[in-house]
């Protein structure tokens, strides 16, 4: 289970205070697939950082699988991402340099993992997102969609409890759009992580099961909604 208990984030802007988050406490339950909406400033990016321990809350409390994790330092924090915490973001973030295989690979090789385990997750990974025959490929060398596929097997390398999707359509066409977010709705249902989406997109938060509206930092609206086949 995921949670926030009254969880503030204010941020220091000169002499001013600008808060971000207000008070927010959810729950998210082991293998939904939340969709998270609100115009421009109203904390959604800020909430998923805060999630993904990218940040931490002025005051209250993020627990991720039951742990703690606003409390941790930064390498604790930092393990605690690479095991438990996949990541997919608008613009990809891959290494320019790497191959696939080796972005997808990354969080297992940083973490120690045996060679033989890499290999084998990683194939698996990339058979998921149907890019085992571009496996050798540098990001330059693959279109957006492909990117993002990557992106998305270096998340489900690692078995995480949670995927969190920011934007992860934003830069891609609508056809491309809808096969990202059904890529992520397979892996919520065929790995039970748990996933939480961030979107400016009714189309894409209509593959959540529950959708969460923010404003001006706070929850005005949390209810189970008919999610895309």
């Amino acid at each position: 289970m995921i949670a926030l208990r009254e969880v503030h984030k204010v941020y220091r802007q000169g002499a001013n205070d600008v808060p971000a988050l207000a008070g927010v406490s959810l729950d998210f339950a082991a293998g939904e697939f939340v969709s998270i909406m609100g115009p421009s400033g109203s904390g959604k990016s800020t909430l998923l950082h805060l999630m993904g321990g990218l940040d931490q809350p002025t005051t209250g409390e993020v627990l991720i699988d039951g742990t703690p994790i606003s409390g941790m330092s930064d390498d604790e924090v930092t393990i605690f991402r690479r095991r438990k915490i996949g990541f997919v973001f608008q613009f990809f973030n891959l290494l320019p340099t790497l191959s696939a295989e080796e972005n997808v690979a990354l969080p297992l090789s940083l973490d120690g993992r045996p060679t033989r385990e890499i290999r084998a997750r990683v194939d698996a990974a990339l058979e998921q997102v149907g890019l085992r025959a571009r496996r050798a490929h540098r990001p330059d060398e693959l279109s957006g969609g492909e990117m993002q596929r990557v992106a998305i097997a270096r998340a489900l390398v690692i078995d995480p409890v949670l995927i969190l999707a920011d934007e992860p359509t934003g830069n891609l066409d609508t056809r491309t759009g809808e096969q990202i977010l059904a890529l992520i709705r397979d892996a919520n249902r065929a790995r039970g992580a748990t996933i939480v989406l961030v979107t400016h997109d009714a189309r894409a938060a209509a593959y959540g099961s529950r959708l969460v509206t923010l404003k001006d930092g706070v929850v005005v609206s949390d209810a189970r909604q008919a999610a895309s086949a």
